[in-house]
């Protein structure tokens, strides 16, 4: 495993992060000790970046994270955790809450359902509109300071949010979806962190399976997020798969499988990104960390750009409702 610096001001992390979402419930069942082996799996490979969110199975995945890091593991792993969203019993989702007290409240449940003592990289999941960024940031400041949380991300914001945020404390790393179907940031918000000296974490690099070489139409069960996102919708999914077949047979002529093209792209973006994999499973966790193994030309990069071409895909990477409130989309 190779190691870089997350931005300039952050720590040394993997060069392939853990996306522990999926273990959760977002994408229908998940088997537990194949989720909690497939974490062990990926520490044993070098992975210290894992990353999770307070509100995935509301605290679930946290205890489930806590659970595998027992017995010495937590000094191996750097956490990831993003928090203010908001959800009812039902699961229904209800907002975002960033006020500084909010943050605190969270922080201190998320400690507790972890079973550590900091949280190596804060971030709100999303900007509350409600709340000044500067508010949301000063917080976290103020946990940096305490002792409690090493450093301060953010979560899907905008270049401006980013430069609000980067003036009231150091900023080591944006998360924010990013792939060879999922590009918008590669117009405004990436040359701003490069500016700023912010890494990347980029997550959804297979969009959700959907570019995996594994999804078939159709797959997507009772309580599985891609059964109302708009890329897997019909009219959409036909066309967007058409997109992966071309893909297939880039990544056939080298040897490799799908997702690991779709991996190495983004690794090769730069430097500065560190491609998230949602690996639920230790088999797709292997595929995954074979795609450090895959080394493009520049020359096989401008052949899978032009197999599949920016703004290609058929469909919005979240559904409208959604993308209203998102600030990295404005």
């Amino acid at each position: 495993m190779d190691y870089v610096s997350l931005g300039k001001s952050g720590p040394s992390v993997s060069a392939l992060g853990l996306g522990c979402m999926g273990m959760s419930g977002m994408y229908g069942p998940a088997d537990r000790a194949e989720s909690i082996a497939t974490i062990h799996a990926a520490l044993e490979a070098g992975i210290t970046l894992l990353d999770t969110g307070d509100f995935y199975g509301m605290g679930h995945n946290e205890m489930l994270i806590g659970e595998a890091l027992k017995g010495g593991r937590r000094d191996r792993a750097l956490l990831s955790v993003k928090f203010g969203a908001l959800r009812d019993a039902a699961g229904n989702w209800l907002g975002y809450d960033c006020r500084p007290k909010a943050v605190r409240n969270f922080l201190a449940y998320t400690l507790q359902r972890l079973g550590v003592d900091h949280i190596d990289i804060y971030r709100p999941a999303r900007l509350d509109p409600d709340v000044p960024i500067e508010d949301t940031i000063g917080a976290i400041a103020d946990l940096v300071k305490a002792g409690y949380v090493r450093h301060v991300g953010l979560s899907e914001v905008g270049s401006e949010t980013i430069r609000r945020a980067a003036a009231v404390h150091p900023i080591v790393d944006l998360q924010i979806e990013y792939s060879l179907i999922s590009r918008g940031i590669e117009d405004e918000i990436l040359p701003t962190c490069r500016e700023l000296g912010i890494g990347i974490t980029a997550y959804g690099v297979l969009s959700r399976g959907l570019i995996s070489g594994h999804w078939q139409k159709g797959a997507a069960g009772k309580g599985d997020f891609r059964a109302m996102s708009p890329r897997f919708q019909e009219g959409n999914i036909d066309r967007n798969l058409a997109l992966v077949e071309a893909l297939r047979r880039i990544a056939e002529g080298k040897g490799v499988s799908v997702a690991q093209i779709a991996i190495a792209w983004v690794a090769a973006k730069g430097k500065d990104i560190v491609p998230l994999v949602g690996a639920r499973r230790r088999d797709r966790l292997a595929e995954a960390l074979s795609s450090r193994d895959v080394h493009l030309s520049a020359d096989d990069l401008a052949v899978i750009e032009q197999s599949v071409p920016k703004n290609a895909a058929a469909g919005a990477r979240y559904p409208e409702a959604q993308l209203a409130h998102m600030d990295s989309e404005r």
